[in-house]
């Protein structure tokens, strides 16, 4: 792996450009149907609409980027063929070759995330609501549990999760814990739970997937985390 390339995209140029031109014309359509839910949300965490619009746009805009931080070996060896010319004649010959997967990190859904969490569980101590905090800790274990049940390793993918069950599963457990305050640990413990339960529990499948890359908080779960931390706090 080239330790230069720390930013990469996982679509190619044409894709993005038609991602862009659907935002600018789908503009308009987002303002008025998806933004008072958002700025309902992200209020309801403590953020200003202004804030909570740009902690928006920000994971939107972040997915498309991951950080490489590793990578490991496939543990199957794969089996490959090379051509070798003797006196004008090709002979194919067999080898066995080793692939790898790189592991990164994705910024709008996995860095974001966590640090928001961090924020709440911070702005929760501050208040002097010990007990709200340690109870997001509790259901960060809980959420964790429950998606790692769900998630399943795709070959040539990664992790996987559906998209639908972290924020119901999330926002059940936070009404159960704490209802005064069951924003904050529903979006705590959302992130960092699915994050947990689908990710990196998982990282010792990872050489089994034969994926060129699996990005934390990516493709297969980016969905379910981004869901989560939008619409578990609207269901609270």
């Amino acid at each position: 792996m080239n330790n230069r390339n720390y930013f990469y995209l996982p679509f190619e140029l044409p894709v993005l450009l038609i991602l862009l031109i659907l935002f600018i014309f789908l503009y308009p359509i987002f303002i008025f149907v998806f933004a008072g839910g958002i700025v309902e949300a992200f209020s309801r965490l403590g953020f200003n609409p202004v804030t909570g619009t740009f902690l928006f746009l920000l994971s939107l805009f972040g997915s498309l980027i991951n950080i490489p931080l590793t990578t490991v070996t496939t543990s199957a060896p794969i089996v490959r063929e090379k051509v070798v010319y003797f006196y004008g004649i090709p002979y194919r010959i067999p080898f066995l070759t080793e692939e790898t997967t790189t592991i990164s990190i994705n910024i709008g859904g996995a860095i974001i995330p966590v640090c928001i969490s961090i924020y709440e569980f911070m702005r929760l101590l501050y208040i002097g609501k010990l007990n709200v905090a340690l109870t997001s800790i509790l259901g960060i274990i809980v959420v964790s549990i429950i998606i790692h049940l769900f998630a399943k390793p795709v070959k040539g993918v990664g992790i996987a999760v559906p998209f639908f069950i972290p924020p119901i599963v999330t926002a059940i457990v936070a009404l159960i814990l704490s209802r005064q305050y069951a924003p904050a640990v529903a979006y705590i413990s959302g992130t960092i739970g699915t994050l947990i339960g689908a990710d990196l529990i998982n990282l010792n499948k990872i050489g089994e997937l034969g994926a060129p890359v699996v990005s934390i908080g990516g493709a297969g779960t980016f969905d379910g985390i981004f869901l989560t931390g939008i619409f578990s706090t609207l269901l609270v």
